[in-house]
């Protein structure tokens, strides 16, 4: 079992070295409860109890493969704990060098699909209809379970205050119909707190992101307007605001402008010391992101044969609303490098198992265990030249 210790350094990283982008094309075939607004700190992520995190069987290890490499590009969401695993993992198998871009979700599919990367990284799975087209033998492995969360720079206000958001104001605002933060529906959403009349500035992604998937999927489901008007995907038209690229874009540009809203994964606003506010789910309670809110968004959710599904507005009492899975992106059939397919399922597996522990750590939640089984599941998918290259072992 491989230690982690992930320091402080490590989980405020939100903008990790980037990797060169990827010049090769490696894997082408060939021809063939209610809180009330309080002036409490905003909580951060708080590690599970130990006996839930998961672990491979003892007899497993993976193979001491040497002189592969293995590419990846993709979502921001993720990268963080992708950083944190590959930094890991190096020195478990030091034969394998693996690297990750986080260049946005949308870039990652692109990537993936034409051959210049080994796997990708997503928080938007790819559409039936594209999957056909462009990667009929695409496979979704599902890693680990993010929130988004809207945050925010609002001077004046009392230290340790969180506010919080109903469905209505963040479609509000994001619409450009709310514009101002003393307006009466956010303060309808923050009884007793004196918010200062200052101009609202609406931050969004400028590239094609997962996390806009996930924020615009969520607000379509909430908001009929933004449904009809604006709609859902990596990419959108938006009504208001100013575009940066990737989480960590977001997350500057709140940080650098007062009065600014944006949103981003958890970690990144954790990162950032940006304040992580509460919002209102669909039993109606002000939920804040928490390893039990977030988790059980996915609880009671039916899970296709191929993985591809969304969590967001999930019904209990107890679940945060706007949450999402992030996948890796691997081939079934089109590898042609035994090797070094054989060392992507390895690394892919004791992400599943011994790396859960370091996705708590970074604010992240870790799969429910019927998700994540399944996710192992698909790596036995994985053939070159209709060789096997990857087994699930007995559990």
């Amino acid at each position: 079992m491989s230690t982690f210790v992930i320091t402080a350094q490590t989980q405020a990283q939100t903008q990790p070295t980037p990797t060169p982008r990827p010049q090769a094309t490696p894997t082408r075939p060939r021809a063939t409860p209610t809180p009330r607004p309080r002036r409490t700190p905003t909580p951060r992520p708080q590690a599970a109890t130990p006996t839930a995190q998961p672990t491979a069987p003892a007899a497993w290890a993976p193979r001491q493969i040497s002189g592969v490499v293995l590419q990846g590009s993709g979502a921001t969401f993720p990268n963080p704990l992708y950083q944190a695993w590959i930094s890991v993992y190096k020195n478990v198998v030091p034969g394998v060098t693996i690297s990750y871009q986080a260049v946005g979700s949308g870039q990652g599919q692109r990537d993936f699909i034409r051959y210049l990367t080994d796997f990708g990284g997503t928080d938007s799975a790819l559409p039936a209809d594209r999957i056909a087209a462009e990667a009929p033998d695409a496979l979704h492995v599902p890693m680990v379970i993010g929130a988004v969360v809207p945050t925010y720079n609002l001077p004046g206000l009392p230290a340790g205050t969180v506010l919080r958001f109903s469905p209505e104001t963040l479609s509000g605002i994001y619409l450009g119909e709310i514009t101002r933060w003393n307006d009466p529906r956010i303060a309808a959403d923050n009884p007793g707190v004196a918010l200062p009349d200052l101009p609202i500035t609406v931050v969004y992604r400028s590239d094609s992101s997962g996390t806009t998937s996930i924020w615009t999927d969520y607000l379509s489901k909430v908001s009929e307007t933004w449904r009809t008007r604006v709609g859902a995907g990596t990419t959108v038209r938006w009504p208001a605001g100013i575009g940066a690229p990737g989480n960590a874009g977001v997350a500057g540009t709140v940080v650098r402008t007062e009065g600014a809203i944006g949103y981003v994964e958890q970690a990144f606003a954790i990162g950032n010391r940006l304040p992580v506010p509460a919002v209102k789910n669909a039993a109606g309670n002000y939920v804040l992101p928490t390893p039990e809110t977030v988790s059980a968004a996915a609880a009671g959710v039916t899970i296709p044969e191929d993985l591809r599904f969304s969590i967001t507005n999930p019904q209990g009492a107890n679940s945060y609303p706007i949450a999402g899975l992030t996948w890796i992106l691997i081939r079934s059939q089109t590898y042609t490098d035994v090797p070094k397919a054989q060392a992507l399922t390895d690394f892919l597996y004791w992400c599943l198992t011994e790396g859960q522990g370091a996705a708590i750590r970074l604010g992240y939640v870790q799969l429910p265990t019927e998700v994540r089984l399944k996710a192992m599941a698909q790596l036995n998918k994985v053939r070159v030249r209709g060789e096997q290259v990857f087994t699930t072992p007995p559990r």
